[in-house]
């Protein structure tokens, strides 16, 4: 009879590619996001099936557009219970540009109010800044233990397009609980780049357009997804 080596065995779930569904639900750039992510080696779905969904490694919601326009395709497709259920598990979630703000409270736009999933308090609003929208590339000031940002050079610039944004951090750390990451961006005044909190991550720049800059950045997300 023979053995394998401890060294030379090999765990399947750690060789084989990460699954990654990006959500369909009407709204964002999808294949953009499908292709950057097989760029950095996951194994990606483009679907609204909510099964695939909750069995992928990782979940991508993305989104352009108005705040209640996708507030209102999340949930045309259970998008808000999805993601409740994935994060219940432990489960990671990552929200790209919109995305990422329709998991705040609310968003406000031109005098519409809508409500989003509600993941963080705060409010999406105008950003008070000469220069609207804020497109193009800017660097961003992360935490030290941030796992997104690991390894980057603080110069390292990402794509931005967007006039809204979230201009206060408003969650309060729960007692024992490691409180959220953010990241911080500044346009005319400092707002919210992206937040890391347990499984729920997101974004308000593009790592899909944004380069090698955005390809390390996923494939520091996906990295964790191994875990």
């Amino acid at each position: 009879m023979t053995t394998s080596s401890p060294s030379t065995t090999q765990n399947p779930a750690r060789t084989r590619s990460p699954r990654v569904v990006v959500l369909d639900y009407g709204s964002g750039n999808l294949r953009s996001a499908e292709r950057a992510l097989q760029r950095v080696g996951a194994d990606v779905e483009v679907t609204a099936d909510h099964r695939a969904a909750l069995a992928a490694d990782g979940l991508v919601v993305p989104g352009v557009g108005a705040f209640a326009s996708c507030a209102a395709g999340l949930r045309s497709v259970s998008g808000e219970r999805l993601i409740e259920q994935r994060l219940a598990g432990g489960r990671p979630v990552l929200g790209i540009c919109v995305g990422m703000q329709v998991l705040f409270e609310r968003g406000v736009e031109f005098g519409e109010e809508a409500r989003g999933a509600g993941q963080w308090p705060g409010t999406v609003e105008k950003l008070q800044a000469d220069v609207l929208p804020h497109m193009g590339w800017n660097t961003v000031s992360a935490p030290e233990d941030s796992v997104l940002f690991a390894g980057m050079d603080p110069a390292t610039r990402f794509y931005f397009v967007h006039s809204f944004g979230v201009r206060r951090w408003e969650q309060e750390a729960p007692e024992h609980f490691r409180p959220a990451r953010v990241t911080w961006a500044h346009h005319g005044e400092d707002f919210v780049a992206a937040v890391e909190n347990g499984p729920l991550s997101a974004t308000q720049f593009h790592p899909e357009k944004s380069g090698d800059a955005g390809a390390e950045l996923l494939t520091n997300w996906l990295g964790a997804l191994r875990r």
